[in-house]
């Protein structure tokens, strides 16, 4: 079986049961932490395509993030004690934004290493496409500038 990022369009199941232990945790606060997590599960979306990975979640305030394969910098897995023992991680993807954190985290993912992978081959793919296209755009200025010195020599 092969993996395909373009499958995963939703959080696995357990994340929300990750999300119930994180907020019973913080014993009298659980009803306050996990409402806003209960919505983010149910609302959260991946989609990766042939550009970039968007990620979007949120029912009064929707929030958005389309990254661009270009622009990722830098992959980091990361999975606490109670990830773990739910089988889940968080991806998280950087750029070079200037921020601290990862611009978006990818969380509830069934294989976060397959898909670190996945992120870090489109990631160079990406970056090699980009530089035969500066190749191609410095070649065209050569030309030019030989039809520019021939003209001269002419004229």
């Amino acid at each position: 079986m092969t993996f395909d990022a373009r499958e995963i369009t939703r959080p696995v199941p357990a994340l929300l049961s990750y999300y119930v232990l994180v907020s019973a945790l913080t014993l009298f606060a659980a009803p306050v932490v996990f409402l806003p997590l209960f919505f983010k599960y149910h609302t959260l979306r991946y989609k990766f395509d042939d550009d970039g990975v968007s990620m979007a979640w949120g029912i009064l305030f929707r929030r958005e993030i389309y990254l661009t394969y270009r622009r990722i910098q830098d992959i980091h897995v990361t999975r606490n004690i109670f990830q773990r023992w739910f089988g889940l991680a968080s991806v998280a993807v950087q750029t070079a934004s200037g921020s601290a954190g990862a611009e978006m985290s990818i969380e509830g993912v069934a294989q976060p290493e397959l898909l670190r992978d996945y992120l870090y081959a489109r990631m160079r793919g990406a970056r090699e496409e980009a530089h035969e296209e500066s190749a191609r755009g410095d070649e065209a200025l050569e030309l030019l500038r030989e039809i520019r010195d021939l003209l001269k020599e002419r004229g």
